[in-house]
């Protein structure tokens, strides 16, 4: 009887994700302008949703000594493409994606819909338009989420951070909120070479263990750091300490 309760549980989250998503590619065909004012809070509920449907549980652990300032820019690492849809459904926050993620099944327009910021990490030009972009919109009064090893490169960090959290933070004096991500089954979370979006969202539902844990530490205030080399050298060492404290 549980386990029939489970599945029904599970279905219904489905039904609730496919009527929410055909709601939201319906008014993703609205002028983007007219969006602004509403768009974004139904995407994050639209992400809470998901992740819902997914059976994940996403635990949000905080160990920052004080309550996070409103306005920030949040890294995390990137083992996953589960964050896509984890950091929106708990932080009030746009996010930069690879232009890619603009031609997903369903997932591209609406995230162009919610503001999601695009770069072509191939092409210098459009690194410094996303760039200017996201120093304009937290100049804006956003809050933006990026992933500073310039997208998944497995469970384990990547060999440093690129700049452009670092560039943002000390341009606007926004701090940067740093949250390390431990997927407990990190096989059947982490996004291998090659495997598309379907294949890891099967993975994801089929996990052994659903759970993701979401570690919110202090800011990095801009002030405490004389240039983006400082400040990117001394969040990657933190990263590394926390890896060595969750996953190592």
């Amino acid at each position: 009887m549980l386990w029939l309760l489970a599945r029904l549980k599970q279905l219904a989250a489905w039904l609730d994700l496919v009527l929410f998503t055909l709601l939201m590619m319906l008014l993703a065909r609205l002028p983007l302008r007219w969006l602004a004012g509403f768009y974004p809070a139904l995407f994050h509920a639209w992400c809470r949703c998901f992740v819902r449907a997914l059976g994940v549980e996403l635990r949000l652990h905080q160990h920052q000594s004080k309550p996070l300032p409103e306005h920030f820019i949040l890294i995390a690492n990137h083992p996953s493409a589960f964050e896509d849809v984890g950091i929106p459904a708990l932080f009030p926050v746009v996010s930069l994606a690879k232009e890619e993620v603009r031609d997903w099944w369903f997932v591209g327009r609406i995230a162009e819909a919610a503001g999601t910021l695009f770069v072509q990490r191939e092409s210098k030009d459009s690194r410094q338009a996303a760039l200017q972009a996201m120093i304009e919109g937290v100049k804006g009064g956003r809050n933006i989420a990026l992933y500073p090893e310039g997208g998944c490169k497995g469970r384990r960090l990547w060999e440093k951070f690129l700049y452009g959290a670092f560039t943002v933070s000390l341009e606007t004096g926004v701090p940067i909120v740093p949250v390390f991500l431990h997927y407990e089954a990190q096989e059947a979370f982490e996004w291998a070479p090659g495997e598309t979006l379907l294949q890891k969202i099967r993975a994801i539902i089929t996990a052994p263990n659903h759970t993701a844990n979401y570690h919110v530490f202090d800011p990095l205030y801009p002030a405490d750091f004389a240039d983006r080399e400082s400040y990117s050298a001394h969040a990657y060492q933190q990263f590394l300490n926390w890896q060595a404290r969750f996953l190592d």
